[in-house]
């Protein structure tokens, strides 16, 4: 037989890549030859894939997602990789491959991993994996001063990054409910502009509103204590305009809270676009409950304390990669369920950033000793977080934040019945709407 001929097609668009300490060739060649060290000094927001004869490699920052599907041809095996399903189903449509095509036989790049395939032809070889980034955990000391200090310290400094390498007077939006992951971006924010000689004026606090839901009194209480109410700004949004099988075609998933999200965030961005057409840039404060480990574990039948506060990166990753319960289509933990954040805004024209999935504010937070602070009881872990967040900022920017009890993003804009009662509950309906579009 002739020797297979293989190809690449790479669909992620290259001027999406957000760099800041190299170009975006440079990185591809530390992906496809440099160590775990080099990879994790890619400094920014990337999902990239770099090839050298059969052997190819991709790895990814965790704020956007990266898909793969192997596709077979007469003359050897294609490779086709994007941030979205349907732009590989396109593909394929395209080239006359559709009817190998099947959402699950998709591939998720897992966060914080170079995968490394062999296009070699039929069969096809499994991936292996190399984790790029690996926090210690336990290493700051059971002092919440010192932890949130460093905590905020690395927000600050993601922050000061990303605005600086923003272009000059573009204004900067912050997707803010007031609760403790959006108030201290957009605190942090405010104060490295003051610090860095920007113009506060180019800012704005973004609160979504569908008439009757909580977060709209909550940020106006937030700011106006701290007398910055006058950069509050409601989107108000109609109930009725609330779809889930468009946020399932926009998302690409179909975990309910992962739709309930996405769908509040399109009417968010929805809502956004529409006053201002030009707006580019959105900061969010994405991944904040999962590095301080705020989530109800009660909620996860197959979570425990004892597995929250033990393993890496839990909520960041899911239970990992080689694992039972990994995900090949779709990941685990934030890795898989960022979309809900990415999509929306790509969808409707936006750069959104959270500074909390970036490398340095993980290790921060992987370094917190939780097992000590909370003495393995959940009701001081849930405490920990605004605590820790509380004091950090008063530390750096010498204010008091208000501090609110936990609650999602999508019940905070609409009453928790009146979403449901909207968009549904049950994740196999939602399963089944996805499937269906590629039916």
């Amino acid at each position: 037989m002739d020797e297979y001929i293989e190809r690449l097609v790479d669909l992620i668009d290259p001027a999406t890549h957000r760099l800041r300490n190299m170009t975006v060739e440079e990185a591809r060649t530390r992906i496809l030859n440099g160590s775990a060290d080099s990879v994790l000094e890619i400094d920014g927001s990337f999902a990239l894939v770099a090839r050298e004869g059969k052997r190819v490699r991709m790895a990814r920052s965790l704020d956007r997602p990266m898909r793969y599907f192997l596709a077979k041809r007469r003359e050897g095996p294609a490779l086709i990789v994007s941030d979205r399903i349907d732009a590989i189903h396109r593909h394929l449509q395209s080239e006359g491959l559709e009817r190998q095509f099947h959402p699950s036989y998709t591939r998720m790049v897992p966060a914080h991993h170079v995968v490394e395939l062999q296009l070699v032809g039929c069969p096809d070889p499994d991936p292996t994996y190399t984790r790029f980034f690996t926090p210690v955990r336990n290493a700051l000391p059971a002092d919440l001063d010192v932890i949130g200090r460093s905590y905020i310290g690395a927000l600050a400094d993601e922050t000061a990054k990303w605005l600086g390498g923003l272009p000059e007077r573009e204004p900067v939006g912050v997707c803010f409910s007031g609760g403790v992951d959006s108030g201290s971006v957009f605190l942090t924010v405010y104060h490295v502009m003051r610090k860095l000689g920007l113009n506060p004026a180019r800012l704005k606090a973004f609160t979504l509103n569908f008439g009757d839901g909580p977060d709209l009194r909550q940020a106006r209480e937030f700011l106006d204590r701290l007398g910055l109410g006058l950069f509050l700004e409601t989107i108000e949004a109609d109930p009725a305009s609330l779809d889930a099988a468009e946020t399932l075609r926009v998302l690409e998933d179909y975990k309910p809270l992962d739709v309930e999200c996405a769908s509040m965030g399109l009417a968010l961005c929805r809502g956004i676009r529409a006053r201002y057409p030009e707006w580019r840039f959105l900061i969010d404060g994405d991944g904040g409950d999962e590095n301080l480990k705020d989530y109800p574990i009660e909620e996860n039948p197959e979570l425990t304390i004892r597995s929250v506060v033990n393993n890496l990166m839990l909520y960041q990753e899911g239970w990992g990669v080689g694992r039972i319960k990994h995900s090949l289509t779709y990941s685990g933990g934030l890795s898989r369920s960022y979309a809900r954040t990415y999509a929306p805004a790509r969808h409707c024209g936006f750069e959104g950033f959270s500074p909390f999935t970036r490398p340095a504010v993980i290790s921060v937070a992987e370094g917190i000793p939780f097992a000590t602070l909370s003495s393995m009881s959940v009701d001081r872990l849930y405490s920990l977080k605004g605590e820790i967040v509380r004091r950090g900022i008063k530390a750096h920017f010498g204010v008091d934040m208000p501090v609110f009890a936990k609650r999602r993003f999508q019940h905070g804009a609409i009453p928790v019945e009146h979403l449901r009662r909207r968009l549904g509950t049950l994740e196999s309906d939602y399963r089944r709407q996805y499937l269906a579009i590629y039916q």
